[in-house]
């Protein structure tokens, strides 16, 4: 029983599936539906490269910050570079006046002077040497960002092209949808499939037209003309029936007995015969 229950359920399912999957390619194939859900996922692309585009402007603006901070270290090594040459020139100055004094070589290395230039020469060929180190990271971050932005930019561009081309798209689908619709109706119509709307309207015309002819002769029989038309029409008859008999009485050919009726004169002519 349960079984059966189930089964029966099932079956349920599976004709609602059918109906809503029916009663849906129906929507989807109307145009103004298929142009609405064209535009819905072109919208969805655009704004899938718009955040693309922020993406890879985010990028290059690290990039940017880079090169600014190359810039930046690059002026550094040169101040440095100048304030070791500075160093090294008063050391060697220092040097001179103390050889020239007399000092020995022990003596100069114990120098406050000489060990000032000393250590000033060695703090600026430190920091050189961390500087450049700074530089060729930032150079080769640099090139990384240049290779991977130029990635992102053809991948962009491929991504606005795929959007022109559902644009296109769009419109052929649409097109093609009516076209289909079209040839599809009138195939129909040749076959006898499709309900044919011309003959339709031309039987409630006929239809029309018949319905408003028994309206007439309903209201022609209820004012009577109908009747004064027939009492015209018998008179008419009468009167033929009677001008015959005159003239076969004139001619002989009357029967026996029966004699040729009276013409009475009126103001108008001659009568019929009484």
């Amino acid at each position: 029983m349960f079984g059966a229950i189930a089964r029966w359920f099932r079956a349920v399912g599976y004709l609602l599936t059918g109906r809503i999957d029916s009663a849906r390619r129906v929507i989807d194939s109307d145009p103004h539906v298929l142009r609405a859900k064209y535009d819905h996922i072109i919208r969805e692309k655009v704004g899938q490269i718009h955040i693309y585009k922020q993406a890879v402007a985010g990028l290059i603006a690290q990039q940017e910050q880079k090169i600014a901070k190359v810039k930046m270290l690059t002026e550094e090594v040169g101040q440095l570079e100048r304030l070791k040459a500075g160093a090294l020139a008063k050391a060697k100055q220092t040097v001179e006046r103390l050889q020239a004094a007399g000092k020995s070589k022990e003596e100069i290395h114990a120098n406050e002077d000489y060990k000032k230039c000393l250590a000033a020469y060695n703090d600026f060929s430190s920091t050189l040497a961390e500087k450049q180190d700074h530089i060729t990271e930032n150079e080769k971050d640099i090139a990384g960002y240049a290779k991977t932005i130029g990635d992102h930019k053809v991948q962009l561009q491929q991504l606005l092209r795929d959007v022109e081309k559902l644009k296109a798209e769009s419109s052929e689908a649409v097109a093609d949808v009516i076209t289909s619709k079209q040839e599809k109706d009138i195939a129909d119509l040749l076959s006898g499939i499709a309900n044919d709307r011309s003959s339709e309207e031309l039987q409630k015309m006929r239809q029309l037209r018949q319905e408003l002819k028994a309206e007439a002769r309903i209201s022609k029989e209820l004012a009577g003309t109908d009747a004064k038309a027939q009492e015209a029409e018998f008179l008419d008859y009468a009167r033929k029936s009677a001008s015959s008999s005159e003239f076969d009485a004139l001619v002989g050919l009357a029967e026996k007995g029966e004699a040729a009726p009276k013409a009475q004169v009126t103001e108008k002519g001659t009568a019929l015969p009484e």
